[in-house]
């Protein structure tokens, strides 16, 4: 197997790319690094299909060549490179960070991820509602409740709610219904740690584990479920006004949220 040429896709990737842009604004810890190849193309490969720059392979930080599941993941990794003007800038490039963490990261350690995700369903951001102001608890209500409505009929699990921000427990029961359906979207095989990195990345940005799951199996569009995960903020904004800062921040994380619902569309 050849090496990556100067180790460069693993030096680049390691940077990971900023999300703050209170950071990004400060500039980048070293220059970006310049194009150093012309063509992009993708390989099939026996193991599935591969990333070519210049007819040279693709590596992931931890010098594992990139191998993508399906043809439509590769076609996009593809187009990521490809879009690369005169330097290469990993923030620009969200499915190849999603692909690298799948496989230097997700791939060895499946259980432990899972485990954190059911740590998120123990404590789901649409669980918890307000009683007051009036307003935002009924907006929560009809945003909220058919997402579990959907989780209890269709994936088994009945999530109990809580007033505030006081603790309520999930039923071990519908606990474990969760972590089936977790299972069960994750599926196994080759694709498997592309989906758990999906699924993981979405429920971490949206702090729910039944929002995730709901656009993965299509009852919410990516937008739906965007909204869904920032019903209280945006009300905030409505009584309060805007946070440019603050939008920045939520745009980069709307980035990072359509790039994971992507991964999960170019694997079915």
């Amino acid at each position: 197997m050849p090496n990556p040429p100067s180790g460069l896709e693993t030096d680049l990737f390691a940077l990971g790319g900023e999300r703050d842009p209170q950071i990004s604004a400060r500039g980048p810890v070293r220059p970006l690094p310049k194009r150093f190849y012309e063509q992009v193309t993708v390989d099939e490969t026996a193991l599935g299909f591969g990333i070519l720059l210049d007819a040279r392979p693709v590596y992931t930080p931890q010098k594992q060549r990139v191998i993508a599941p399906t043809r439509l993941l590769a076609e996009h990794l593809a187009f990521e490179w490809a879009a690369q003007t005169s330097t290469i800038n990993p923030a620009a490039m969200p499915l190849t960070r999603l692909t690298n963490t799948a496989l230097d990261g997700v791939a060895s350690q499946e259980a432990e991820v899972i485990t954190e995700l059911m740590r998120y369903a123990a404590s789901d951001l649409i669980c918890y509602r307000v009683e007051e102001p009036e307003t935002l608890a009924r907006r929560q209500a009809a945003v909220w409740d058919p997402i579990l409505a959907f989780i209890k009929d269709r994936l088994g699990a009945r999530l109990s709610l809580a007033a505030g921000v006081t603790f309520v427990d999930q039923s071990s029961e519908a606990l474990a219904a969760l972590n089936s359906a977790v299972q069960e979207t994750v599926k196994r095989g080759a694709s498997a740690p592309f989906r758990l990195t999906a699924m993981y990345e979405l429920t971490v940005i949206s702090g729910s584990l039944a929002l995730a799951l709901a656009l993965a199996h299509d009852f919410l569009s990516v937008d739906a479920a965007w909204i869904a995960a920032n019903l209280d903020e945006d009300f905030q904004m409505g009584v309060w006004g805007e946070d440019r800062e603050a939008l920045a921040r939520r745009e980069n994380r709307y980035g990072d949220f359509r790039a994971a619902a992507l991964l999960l569309a170019c694997l079915a």
